[in-house]
């Protein structure tokens, strides 16, 4: 069973909405964005979006036959704990307040990777699920690349239209993604 555009477009958005979050607080700074600034994050973003799931499927792969019993469980578990903690943050969040410039170096990085674990997670997911997981990879790349940029782009103005509400309606669209999985399992 190969998972649709569909489903995948939608995981790649939830994923993305750390990502888009994050560039609407940068793009909210204040700073003046020009195209070294805005690229910089953006492929940050979109690469790490690109490799963590590959990363998480090849884990996942070595682990699969001994849990493909309830590998729809462990999907919806991490996917459940992700949007959760997504929804959790959005209420309590601390408002990524940087003073330094957030699209270079160590802070760079770190964005880049607080923004993808969740993609890990996911990747894990496709492997039990046994999922083909490199199509997928490029479109949460790609999605991450292009929401990080809008958000960077219109960030004052969506900062102020969708705030923390981004996050938590990624974390919801997570959790749909996992019940459908364990549907989809129970169903065929």
């Amino acid at each position: 069973m190969i998972m649709d555009i569909i489903s995948i477009l939608i995981i790649a958005v939830g994923l993305g909405m750390d990502a888009f979050s994050v560039a609407v607080g940068v793009g909210a700074s204040g700073r003046k964005l020009s195209y070294g600034p805005v690229l910089r994050l953006s492929l940050a973003f979109g690469i790490f979006q690109f490799v963590m799931p590959l990363a998480g499927w090849l884990a996942g792969m070595t682990v699969d036959s001994l849990i493909e019993d309830f590998d729809h469980w462990i999907a919806f578990g991490l996917l459940s704990f992700i949007g959760g903690k997504m929804i959790w943050e959005s209420f309590h969040g601390d408002g990524q307040n940087i003073g330094i410039d957030p699209t270079r170096g160590f802070t760079l990085l770190m964005l880049a990777v607080a923004t993808s674990i969740d993609a890990l997670a996911v990747g894990l997911s496709f492997a039990f699920l046994n999922q083909k997981i490199f199509y997928a990879s490029i479109i949460i790349g790609l999605v991450a690349f292009t929401m990080t940029l809008v958000g960077m782009v219109f960030g004052e103005k969506l900062g102020k239209l969708f705030g923390k509400r981004a996050e938590m309606i990624g974390g919801l669209v997570l959790i749909g993604i996992g019940v459908k999985i364990v549907f989809d399992h129970m169903a065929g």
